[in-house]
C-alpha cells in the first residue's frame, strides 16, 4: 500500500518500542472514528472478488404430522449485516458505514451498503413426518483498506494514526456473477418432534412453528 512521506514517517514511529498505554487498540481508534473525536477516512478501498455466503433459515418451518404431502405458501424475510475485521458489525446508517461509503464510491463510481434487506413468498412442499423451512443466501463481498485517524491535539504520541480493516458485507445481486439464492429445505422430524405429532391439537395435521 502506497502512503505519503509523511505517512510513512508515522508509521514507523509508530512501530518503535512503547510501553502498551502508548498504544492505542484498534477499537479506540474505531471508537474515536465513529464518535468523531478524530478526522477519519478509509484510504484506498479494495473489493475482493464476490462470493456466495452461508445459508441460513429467514421462514417459520412448517411440520407435517399428517400422513400425505403439505403444500404452503410461506412468507420470509431477511437482513444481512457488514462485520469488520474483529467480527464487529457496521450499523446501517453510522458514522463507520458512511465513510466507506463515501471512500468506495469515490474510488468505484457505485455506493457501498453495511445492510440489505429483502422480503417474499414461497410455495414449499414437506413431506410426511418432515420439517421444511426456507432457507437464502446473499452475495457477499468483503472491502479492505486502511483507517487514517487525525487528531487535533496529539494523542498517544501522534496527530495521525492508522490501522487497516476489511469489512464484510452484503453485495448487489448479480455481482461478480453470483446471484441470492432462496431454497426450500426439509429435515426428517426428531423422535421428540415424532411424538408431539400425537398430541391432539396435531395429529394428523400440518402446523407452522415460529423461528
Amino acid at each position: 500500500m502506497a502512503l505519503s512521506t509523511a505517512a510513512l514517517g508515522l508509521v514507523a514511529a509508530m512501530a518503535a518500542p512503547a510501553a502498551a498505554d502508548d498504544q492505542p487498540t484498534r477499537e479506540q481508534l474505531i471508537a474515536d472514528c465513529a464518535s468523531g473525536e478524530g478526522k477519519c477516512s478509509f484510504n484506498e478501498p479494495k473489493l475482493g472478488t464476490a462470493y456466495l455466503g452461508d445459508f441460513h433459515q429467514v421462514s417459520n418451518s412448517l411440520f407435517n404430522c399428517s400422513t400425505s404431502d403439505a403444500t404452503q405458501s410461506m412468507g420470509w424475510a431477511d437482513t444481512v449485516g457488514s462485520t469488520d475485521s474483529a467480527g464487529v458489525s457496521v450499523t446501517a446508517g453510522g458514522k463507520i458505514a458512511g465513510l466507506i461509503d463515501l471512500s468506495v464510491t469515490a474510488t468505484y463510481s457505485h455506493t457501498w451498503s453495511s445492510s440489505h434487506t429483502e422480503n417474499s413468498s414461497m410455495n414449499m412442499t414437506v413431506k410426511p413426518g418432515e420439517v421444511g423451512w426456507i432457507s437464502r443466501a446473499q452475495v457477499m463481498q468483503t472491502v479492505s483498506g486502511t483507517w487514517q485517524t487525525h487528531y487535533d491535539s496529539p494523542k498517544w504520541g501522534h496527530y495521525y494514526w492508522y490501522v487497516p480493516d476489511t469489512v464484510t458485507g452484503p453485495a448487489p445481486n448479480g455481482t461478480d456473477g453470483q446471484s441470492n439464492a432462496v431454497i426450500v429445505k426439509t429435515r426428517k422430524m426428531t423422535d421428540a418432534e415424532q411424538k408431539s405429532c400425537s398430541a391432539d391439537a396435531k395429529q394428523g395435521q400440518a402446523f407452522v412453528v415460529k423461528r
